[in-house]
């Protein structure tokens, strides 16, 4: 059984067929929401940012939003293959050891979970700032989405009514959305993002070392799982939630980018989905010309299957085990164990001087 799908655009898969799949060839990487779902791509990643994408030499654009933004800032963290390493098993064993105080069968409040994740940032990135912003080939791009009129604040009230009439305006049009919630990108101030983001109100905000971490704070923070961040440095005012509300699966106009290079998308399924609000509006779930030059690198259905649960690790986890945090990390980073036939799946399909793939 094969666990690896590729699957591509109709340019991307003429590029497989002329020339198989080149690292000097990606210029994009782009890391979706998804919560856990994307433990199951760290082996992936790691080979990807610490020995693949490095041995093409080219700046290679880095976006993400929520787990994706963490996954890509861990990324410019490492100089070596071994870092990389490193650094990726880091984010799966603390991801998956996530545990929060809460009274007797209560959930933890938004306060306490964004205390807890604020601290663990610090402990990650503190002091590496400048390490994430300054790697020599990649750019990174953080993306969050900023509350506008009602959603401008976080509140008891407003916050719930506020994202009720934004669900409202999504389910009309996702552009209607932007005047519920704007895309904010902050990005490396050294490269522009190589794609234009019309199609959905946007801000780009240079990333430096005082907005880093609160950037990564805001893309991971789920409302009301997590506080809204307030007033980010050399941002609009405002607050600030997860990055997967605006671009759950960032899907963007990949194909508009600057050169004829390939966006390189490891993803944990088949559909790249445009907001969080659209998950529910299977229309909005098709690819579309955005995607002609995306190679996606996805799990098999049936592979899947193989893993423990029989899914891959995701939120309703929490659930399941309640207080057995042991038993949740343990599941969760079996899976993570079993992510590496994704790692050397891939490897064997880049040793082929022509692919054959899946339309995306």
């Amino acid at each position: 059984m094969q666990a690896l799908q590729i699957l591509a655009g109709p340019r991307a898969r003429q590029r497989l067929r002329e020339r198989g799949l080149r690292a000097e060839d990606v210029h994009v990487v782009p890391g979706a929401a998804g919560g856990p779902k994307g433990l199951i791509l760290s082996a992936l990643d790691a080979h990807l940012f610490g020995e693949f994408l490095p041995s093409g030499g080219q700046e290679v654009h880095l976006l993400g939003a929520s787990i994706g933004a963490w996954r890509m800032a861990t990324a410019c963290l490492s100089r070596t293959v071994t870092q990389t390493d490193a650094e990726f098993e880091r984010l799966a064993h603390d991801y998956a050891h996530q545990d929060y105080d809460a009274a007797p069968g209560k959930r933890p409040t938004a306060a306490t979970v964004s205390r807890a994740f604020s601290g663990k940032l610090d402990e990650i990135f503190g002091g590496r700032e400048a390490a994430v912003l300054s790697h020599p080939q990649f750019r990174l791009h953080v993306f969050t989405s900023r509350g506008r009129h009602v959603l401008g604040r976080e509140g008891r009230l407003r916050t719930p009514l506020g994202y009720l009439g934004a669900f409202a305006a999504n389910a009309v049009s996702r552009r209607a959305m932007g005047s519920w919630l704007e895309r904010v990108v902050f990005s490396d101030r050294r490269a522009p993002l190589p794609m234009p983001l019309a199609d959905y109100r946007s801000h780009q905000v240079p990333l430096d070392i005082g907005n880093l971490k609160p950037s990564l704070l805001a893309s991971c923070s789920i409302p009301f799982w997590l506080q809204a961040v307030h007033d980010i440095a050399g941002a609009p005012a405002g607050a600030y939630w997860d990055g997967g509300i605006t671009d759950y699966h960032l899907h963007l106009n990949y194909a508009a980018m600057v050169g004829d290079g390939l966006a390189l998308y490891p993803h944990f399924q088949a559909q790249v989905i445009p907001g969080w609000l659209d998950k529910g509006l299977k229309r909005r779930h098709r690819s579309s010309a955005f995607l002609d030059n995306v190679v996606l690198l996805t799990p098999s259905p049936e592979w899947i299957k193989t893993l423990p649960n029989g899914k891959l690790p995701d939120r309703n986890d929490f659930q399941h085990y309640m207080n057995d945090v042991p038993g949740r990390a343990r599941d969760w980073l079996r899976a993570v164990r079993e992510g590496e036939r994704l790692r050397d799946e891939f490897r064997e399909a880049c040793a082929r001087p022509s692919l054959e793939v899946g339309a995306l």
